[in-house]
């Protein structure tokens, strides 16, 4: 009497607890909790190619080790440019600031894209002087390389080549005879210039997004 009274008191199972009680149902949903994921990033689309915009000349200069350094030794590597000197007392020093965090952000790309630093005042920025100056930021010498060379040859290069503006005063001798532009310039490992990027954080964090899909792609 007792064990007909159990029986019929005794709640049956519905179907999702019984399904949830299965060991196939838990392999079946870690799967897909798995696959869904990656099957949406392999159908996402990336953005669109940047522009190509124009292409830098060949050019051959000097690296802060005395050695030559140009587009030769940057083929098929991915740059961030920019334009300095090393007594410039008003925006390098927070351009350069600016070139330290990204040298970190591209840690692990080191083989796909590298930092370069053209000098616009090569008379005083010799090759000993860049390399004081290169280990005084903490450069990685395998990621950032500092130039030198002729002045009539940086000029015609950063005017011609990159497209931005360079003034020279009459007196050299000062610190603000130099007028240069602040941006950073990305070249793709063709030689080919795809953007300008203004030092701020929003237009950095943009380099830094379009730099990733520059490595992807290549």
């Amino acid at each position: 009497m007792e064990a007909v009274s159990l029986r019929k008191f005794r709640r049956e199972s519905n179907f999702l607890e019984r399904l949830v009680g299965k060991k196939a149902f838990w392999w079946i949903l870690a799967s897909f909790l798995f696959v869904y994921p990656l099957a949406r990033s392999l159908k996402r689309e990336l953005p669109p190619p940047l522009p190509k915009l124009y292409k830098i000349p060949e050019f051959n200069l000097m690296n802060s080790f005395g050695k030559p350094y140009g587009s030769k030794e940057l083929k098929g590597r991915i740059y961030i440019a920019n334009f300095m000197f090393t007594s410039c007392p008003t925006v390098c020093p927070k351009q350069m600031k600016k070139l330290q965090e990204i040298q970190k952000r591209i840690r692990g790309l080191n083989k796909k894209v590298t930092i370069t630093t053209f000098s616009v005042h090569p008379e005083i920025d010799t090759p000993k002087v860049l390399y004081k100056y290169a280990r005084k930021l903490q450069a990685n010498p395998f990621v950032w390389s500092f130039l030198t060379g002729s002045k009539d040859s940086l000029k015609s290069l950063i005017v011609d080549g990159f497209k931005v503006p360079i003034e020279y005063s009459a007196k050299d001798s000062t610190l603000f005879d130099i007028v240069h532009s602040e941006k950073f310039v990305l070249v793709d490992a063709d030689g080919w210039v795809r953007g300008y990027y203004p030092t701020n954080k929003f237009s950095l964090n943009q380099l830094m997004v379009d730099v990733g899909l520059l490595a992807n792609r290549s």
